[in-house]
């Protein structure tokens, strides 16, 4: 029981050492991750319809 404590204890503890971001610096981090899925997405879609395309026109013809 004591370890558990302990263990409690050290974590809470290095908690109060994090450097927690900011609403506004979560806000941003947030919008640049929603960005960076939106272009991946549009990028791989393209690379889908494109495979698409090929396969279609060229392979199964």
């Amino acid at each position: 029981m004591a370890s558990i404590t302990t263990f409690l204890k050290e974590t809470r503890g290095e908690l109060k050492k994090v450097n927690w971001p900011t609403k506004e610096q979560t806000a941003q981090y947030t919008l640049v991750v929603i960005g960076v899925s939106a272009v991946m997405m549009i990028f791989l879609g393209s690379l889908d319809y494109l495979f698409s395309y090929v396969l279609t026109t060229f392979v199964f013809k």
